[in-house]
């Protein structure tokens, strides 16, 4: 075969989402958001001494001592084999009943919405998403040739009311009902907002009339540093509509990459049917050790407190910086913050001027299904320190300012 330039002699065999997709931002360009001494307030990343080094080289240790050559075969030793029951004991911290037969375990939270969307999802359906949502999902959701309808948000979370609205207009009209709703409700990837307790509950009353299910994330969920976190969707459910994916690499580290659904006992069989085989088996040994020989909500307390101050410093050094004109979201948890700039700059844009002023962030655009999105930015606080924070929130307020007047003279 001839050499060719990048993808080009391949692109008619690629499939059609592929090629549909190809060099779309949400397709991986964002991974190279970088610059030379830029402060990164792009990506959400556990910052370095979040991560439990000492305590995964115990684990690993007590793993190969206890199950030796076993935790290293094709089917894992006695602590893979525990991992399930692990899931349920962090499932009902959560406060959700459950049992080992309404769990699958996956290669992280992805592949857990990658093995969903496998599962369900046949070309031309329709699912529904928050607009903004997490940028992964709308990548994988697109790759299964879908259409994406994704609905606006506010300080509540999803919009529930104008859902509803366009679902009784789909059913009179005969059009396409959603297979499912996409939802992040806990300190929602990109915003930071949370669904409200009511609008959960209104959620499921939707779900059960208009017979779709609901796909909830909750990475963060656990991860809250002010208030109430209302109660999980999957623990209001009782008609098994909801299910639910979650993972500990928010929670231990990211690079463990393992995750989990929980959902009606019907579904899990089919998943498991789907998904047969491929889990990382001394990852899942690792797991489950490490889950029984540490204090698993003492590590979350001293896990809220770091990243409570990284929260904390990136909203005085946005209130005591931005420009007039510019609006955040103020989240109680999680990692991100949603910003939203004046009318006229357009944030991908504007990441130009703020990298040469020492800082790069996600534009917005990044999280829509459309081309929504283009005065909002969001921002990450997890990964960096409260000095680096400083420096990246002044570079922004100088690039931000820098296009203020050029915005202001084309509206004169």
């Amino acid at each position: 075969m001839s050499e060719s330039d990048g993808s080009d002699g391949y692109e008619r065999l690629f499939a059609d989402p592929v090629r549909e997709t190809m060099d779309g931002a949400t397709y991986g360009t964002w991974r190279a958001i970088t610059a030379p001494n830029a402060v990164s307030l792009a990506f959400g990343f556990p910052y370095p001494d979040a991560l439990p080094n000492e305590k995964v080289n115990e684990a690993v240790d007590a793993l190969l001592e206890i199950d030796h050559e076993d935790a290293l075969q094709y089917a894992g030793g006695d602590y893979a084999d525990a991992i399930t029951e692990t899931v349920v004991e962090r499932t009902r911290a959560r406060g959700i009943e459950c049992t080992e037969a309404e769990v699958h375990v996956t290669n992280g939270a992805t592949h857990a919405l990658d093995t969903v969307a496998q599962t369900f999802l046949d070309p031309d359906d329709t699912i529904a998403v928050e607009a903004p949502t997490y940028m992964g999902a709308l990548r994988l959701f697109r790759n299964y040739g879908v259409d994406v309808e994704g609905y606006a948000m506010d300080e509540e979370g999803l919009d529930v009311d104008a859902f509803a609205d366009d679902l009784a207009a789909r059913e009179e009209a005969g059009d396409p009902l959603p297979k499912f709703l996409y939802t992040v409700p806990d300190f929602q990837n990109p915003t930071g907002v949370t669904l409200s307790a009511d609008r959960r509950e209104r959620l499921l009353e939707l779900a059960e009339t208009y017979d779709f299910l609901i796909v909830e994330d909750d990475p963060y969920g656990q991860l809250r540093y002010d208030g109430t976190t209302p109660e999980p969707l999957k623990s209001l459910d009782t008609n098994g509509r909801v299910v639910r994916v979650d993972t500990f690499s928010k929670t231990i580290a990211p690079g463990i990459r393992t995750g989990w659904v929980v959902a009606d006992e019907a579904i899990v069989r089919e998943l498991d049917r789907i998904n047969a085989g491929g889990e990382n088996v001394f990852t899942l040994g690792l797991i489950a050790r490490y889950c029984e020989a540490t204090d698993f909500e003492a590590d979350l307390e001293d896990l809220r407190a770091g990243y409570r101050e990284r929260r904390d410093h990136m909203l005085d050094a946005l209130s005591s910086r931005m420009p007039a004109g510019v609006e955040w979201s103020e989240p109680e948890g999680g990692f991100f913050l949603w910003v939203e700039f004046p009318e006229g700059i357009d944030a991908e844009e504007l990441l130009e001027t703020a990298a040469e002023e020492g800082v790069t962030y996600l534009p917005g655009s990044y999280f829509f299904h459309d081309d929504r999105g283009s005065r909002y930015a969001r921002l990450s606080f997890s990964y960096v320190t409260p000095e680096e924070i400083d420096e990246g929130i002044a570079a922004l307020a100088r690039a931000t300012r820098a296009e203020l007047p050029t915005v202001e003279a084309s509206d004169d």
